[in-house]
């Protein structure tokens, strides 16, 4: 499988965004446009929960105060398995939750 990125965030851990993921990103959520605003959120999170769906998915959340949008905070969804994590989406959102 093809990538766009893998970084190592603090924590260690790989996590990579597949050129599949990317795709998916750039369809259902195009307000997107730059996989880098991806990696700024994984790399320099202001804040990282655990996804209320399952103990290997954690939520990442970085905040882009020029949006002119109400939802500023990008949210990304990575899913780690065998240590490494996958970014299953990304979109913006209102509030951190």
């Amino acid at each position: 499988m093809e990538h766009m990125f893998e970084v190592i965030v603090k924590s260690g851990r790989k996590i990579r965004l597949t050129k599949k993921q990317w795709s998916h990103v750039c369809v259902e959520h195009s307000r997107i446009k730059d996989p880098e605003e991806i990696k700024r959120a994984l790399v320099n999170p202001i804040e990282i929960r655990l996804h209320e769906s399952s103990n290997d998915v954690c939520d990442y959340y970085t905040y882009f105060k020029n949006l002119k949008s109400d939802s500023k905070y990008l949210k990304v969804v990575v899913k780690y398995l065998n240590g490494d994590g996958f970014v299953i989406t990304a979109y913006f959102v209102r509030r951190i939750n």
